[in-house]
């Protein structure tokens, strides 16, 4: 007999073709008159593009979002909302814009509305992570659970291929870990699975063919689910890890995800059975660990720490942060062992 609890969302998700041309209507329908549109500087011109949909509704821009959502910024950003009378955001990005979303969200109440860009996945869950002082904290806030999420696949054509792959190893990273979390569920487990399918089946198409639409739309959809997977149920050692990494040490979210995977997974298979063989369902012919860290090396994804920019004086720092408060894991975690695989993930060996 299977004992659960399951958490279902809130959020309204609208995938498809075009579909940012209802970013108006989504906006109206949420009783939304001054919306402040959020992105990157690399994502200027689509935020005012945004902008220039939602017409006489746009309050402003604001395109100063950062990775690892450095409290800074969202300071920023939230006297940037009150000063126009802003009330809603919208995210047009990747997780650092929809993370500023959200931290805005925390301080001020106002509801926020999202037009994804790449598979971060960000977009679906209650989790909040900030940095700040070089130390990066989540948490699980359901008060900033977005309102409204439009995926239109047209926008993720022009995401490069290397962008689309780490973001796609990203998403995978949060299936992975709902396959064995403390509080999964069915639903999350299914969810899960569907979403390794496509995001394995869709990642080596994208390299091979930026401009294949069904590709693109097979992975937004895994991406979606993941995330989905990742607000429903909690994180574990892998997260931590990432975080760690993130906060101290300033690498790129999704390449430290695409990195790191790999080194977790084989730590924690001998306690994960089930999770493993979901996941060499999705990744046959080799043990899970393995195959992810060659699939990696075949899409092109960055392999080592090292080349992200970690230094190899701060394995040790990363280890003792990484057990301080760290999530429930399938495997009891030591500082040893995370030492350990720290240490071969920096240098680019296989786990």
């Amino acid at each position: 007999m299977k004992n659960f609890v399951h958490r279902g969302q809130i959020t309204k998700v609208i995938f498809g073709s075009g579909t940012r041309e209802r970013i108006p209507e989504e906006a109206d329908a949420l009783g939304c008159r001054r919306v402040l549109v959020l992105s990157t500087p690399d994502q200027a011109e689509q935020a005012e593009r945004t902008a220039g949909l939602l017409g006489a509704a746009a309050a402003g821009v604001f395109t100063a979002a950062a990775p690892h959502t450095p409290v800074e910024v969202t300071g920023t950003a939230v006297a940037h909302a009150r000063s126009l009378a802003a009330d809603a955001v919208l995210a047009v990005g990747g997780g650092s814009t929809i993370g500023l979303g959200k931290a805005i969200t925390a301080r001020t109440g106002l509801p926020q509305l999202a037009l994804p860009t790449t598979y971060a996945g960000s977009e679906m869950t209650p989790i909040l992570g900030e940095t700040e002082g070089r130390r990066k904290t989540t948490r699980r806030l359901p008060d900033v659970l977005l309102r409204t999420v439009v995926y239109d696949v047209d926008l993720t054509l022009t995401l490069p291929s290397a962008v689309s792959v780490a973001s796609g190893l990203n998403a995978m990273a949060h299936a992975v870990e709902a396959l064995y979390a403390e509080d999964r569920d069915p639903v999350a487990f299914l969810m899960a699975g569907e979403a390794l399918d496509a995001l394995v089946r869709s990642l080596p198409r994208i390299v091979r063919d930026p401009d294949d639409t069904e590709a693109r739309a097979d992975a937004l959809y895994g991406a979606w689910l993941a995330g989905t997977c990742l607000g429903t149920v909690g994180m574990a050692l892998h997260h931590k890890v990432c975080h760690v990494l993130g906060g101290t040490f300033g690498l790129p979210h999704a390449q430290t995800h695409a990195v790191v995977l790999p080194h977790v997974v084989a730590f924690n298979a001998p306690a994960a059975g089930r999770a493993m063989a979901r996941l060499a369902q999705a990744i046959p012919g080799k043990a899970p660990a393995t195959a992810l860290f060659q699939l990696s090396g075949e899409l092109g994804a960055p392999t080592a720490l090292r080349d992200l920019g970690m230094p190899e004086a701060g394995i040790e720092q990363a280890a003792e942060l990484v057990v301080q408060d760290g999530y429930w894991n399938p495997r009891p975690v030591d500082r040893d062992a995370v030492r350990a695989f720290l240490t071969r993930a920096w240098a680019g060996e296989a786990p």
